[in-house]
């Protein structure tokens, strides 16, 4: 198994996509939490003063001092988390294309030993992607958000922690997807337009015309955002489907939007969920390539 990561590691540095996707996700990661720093920086136009006042009383804080540099972090990890994804799907999508999947498998004991390979491999990177994006959304954070709004120290951390999880998972997931689809295209773009489109557009629809806050607490961009954005919407008090005798329901809803996380139950919860949606690809794409032809 030793020589078989070694040679993983060894394959994926002599291809560009693990800087090419690299880029762009802390481009997209500083960016956004520049933007949103910007933005919530000043929660009582955001929310409108009453609301924040509201907030500020129910946390027992004054109205400056609520942690908005939270929700700046979680904004600019989860648009970075979506190249983990992708980069993922190269893991073992890309073989196929490049046609080197027939060496991989035919050089492994078994294609449960280059799979297994491949999973170790692929967490080490997503550990590395997860500590870049958290530090260049931090830096972000910083710049633009008062002093008085950033996040503690444990609170820090505990984004540093939940942000390697994600970027681990997403990495992870992204393996499962492309081993199922067997198309670095066909999959990349299938993601993308799900995870950027399709489910934003449901998670807004359920909530504006029906009335449903927890769809986007179990789909699976929804989950892999709640990993870091819950930890933001508890800050708030806004965790959770509900939570009685605290906040209106509108106002949660919109506090865990504004976290990146609407429709999230808590980051430990959002994190179980997507470990189920990763296991249901991956479980699939193993089985999927244990009789697929390569040659």
């Amino acid at each position: 198994m030793g020589n078989l990561i070694k040679a993983e590691i060894r394959k994926t540095l002599s291809t560009k996509s693990w800087w090419g996707l690299m880029i762009p996700a802390v481009l997209f990661a500083f960016l956004f939490a520049l933007g949103w720093g910007a933005i919530t920086n000043d929660l009582n136009d955001f929310l409108g003063s009453s609301d924040a006042e509201e907030l500020a009383g129910l946390l027992g804080v004054q109205l400056g001092e609520l942690p908005v540099g939270l929700l700046a972090l979680a904004h600019g990890i989860n648009i970075g988390t979506m190249f983990p994804v992708i980069f993922g799907v190269f893991a073992l999508a890309g073989e196929y294309s490049k046609k080197t999947i027939t060496t991989t498998f035919l050089t492994a004991p078994n294609r449960m030993s280059a799979l297994s390979a491949k999973m170790f491999t692929y967490i080490g990177w997503g550990v590395v992607y997860g500590i870049i994006i958290v530090a260049f959304a931090s830096l972000a954070t910083v710049l633009t958000v008062d002093s008085a709004g950033l996040p503690t120290a444990g609170q820090w951390l505990g984004v540093l922690g939940a942000g390697i999880l994600a970027t681990t998972l997403a990495t992870l997931f992204g393996i499962g997807v492309g081993a199922v689809w067997n198309s670095v295209t066909g999959a990349t773009i299938t993601l993308t337009i799900w995870m950027l489109v399709v489910e934003n557009v449901l998670v807004f629809v359920s909530f504006g015309w029906f009335g449903i806050t927890w769809l986007g607490g179990v789909l699976p961009n929804g989950t892999l955002n709640g990993i870091v954005g819950a930890i933001g919407a508890e800050a708030f008090g806004a965790a959770g489907v509900s939570v009685p005798g605290a906040l209106d329901e509108d106002l949660q809803w919109l506090l865990q939007y504004t976290a990146g996380a609407p429709g999230a139950f808590s980051w430990w919860a959002a994190a179980l969920i997507f470990l189920a949606w990763t296991m249901l690809f991956f479980i699939g794409g193993w089985a999927a390539n244990q009789r697929r032809d390569i040659t």
